[in-house]
């Protein structure tokens, strides 16, 4: 039986990978932080079929420990601060978590897990300022916030590992992914449960800039391409996206239409959503990991959309636990 470690099992990302190596027979393992009320509801559901591991990436001796009593074949890094408006007003912690945080996993699997396949999440706000469109594992970064520095700055330490070390280590440079486990600080999430708390209280929903293009996926079908990537024979990168872009206003009049609302009444504009410096377009180019790794994105947009706006109404209309 093969054994994964995931940090940031209790994310979006983390809890479908946790379901994802639970089917493939697994033993899995979460790392997730001390804290006095653990934020545990996406991974409820396999609680009993996983082992919890208290683990920091700001903490290099917990890091080190984890490592050196259990063996990994496989280890992915899902853990970090990704919200990018948030990272404007902490930079330095963000950077702590999402950038340094990953050179302190890579240095404990350098020393205590060499043989362990490691998959880091890398994300497609390194490219920003667009250079080039589509975007592709070759095109040149451009980060727009600490978030997406930081990022860059853990995807290339992760090539540097790979390359100094020989670690089997790869980077996903994965596009937007939501789902109903997406947090509520992100507007596809806000938008979806908005709509749902119109509907019941008549409370419209606040957003900042509708024109920004985004190309959105599945997380559960990225996810899949995590382990498909863990599977070969050489690491390496791969862009994991859609191909197509939406504008944060078509995933609004989408999630209104299936929510059975008016886009006017339910929507009111708030300039202090909007960034400081915005990343106004990105659509990925997914061609090499559908060559390589046979993966392509099963989740249309439409479907995506309709999922979570019926996933959200749910939850308030049923106070369903979260």
């Amino acid at each position: 039986m093969k054994s994964a470690l995931i940090t940031g099992v209790t994310g979006q990302d983390g809890s479908y990978m946790a379901d994802i190596l639970l089917e493939k027979g697994y033993k899995v393992y979460g790392m997730i932080r001390r804290s006095a009320s653990p934020n545990l509801w996406r991974i409820a559901h396999i609680l009993d079929k996983i082992e919890i591991l208290y683990g920091d990436l700001t903490d290099q001796s917990s890091l080190d420990n984890i490592l050196r009593k259990v063996t990994f074949d496989e280890i992915y890094n899902l853990a970090a601060q990704s919200f990018v408006q948030y990272s404007f007003g902490a930079p330095v912690s963000t950077t702590d978590i999402t950038g340094v945080g990953v050179l302190r996993l890579l240095e404990a699997t350098r020393q205590y897990a060499p043989g362990a396949r490691l998959f880091q999440a890398s994300t497609s706000e390194m490219f920003g300022k667009i250079q080039e469109t589509p975007q592709k594992e070759t095109t040149r970064f451009y980060p727009r916030s600490p978030y997406g520095t930081a990022k860059a700055f853990a995807h290339y330490s992760v090539v540097n590992y790979r390359e100094a070390y020989k670690l089997h280590a790869s980077c996903a440079i994965m596009f937007n992914h939501e789902s109903p486990r997406r947090g509520e600080e992100f507007v596809t999430r806000k938008i979806t449960k908005g709509i749902a708390e119109f509907k019941k209280t008549g409370k419209k929903l606040s957003l900042g800039n509708l024109n920004a293009s985004r190309d959105w996926g599945h997380a559960r079908d990225y996810m899949e391409a995590a382990w498909l990537m863990l599977q070969q024979e050489t690491p390496d990168d791969y862009v994991l996206a859609t191909g197509e872009t939406h504008t944060v206003k078509q995933w609004l009049e989408k999630a209104c239409e299936f929510g059975g609302v008016d886009f006017w009444d339910a929507y009111t504009q708030n300039p202090a959503f909007e960034r400081q410096a915005e990343v106004d377009y990105l659509k990925g180019d997914y061609s090499k990991a559908k060559q390589v790794l046979g993966w392509e994105p099963k989740v249309k947009f439409d479907e995506l959309v309709k999922e979570m706006v019926e996933a959200d109404e749910a939850f308030i209309n049923n106070s369903l636990p979260r």
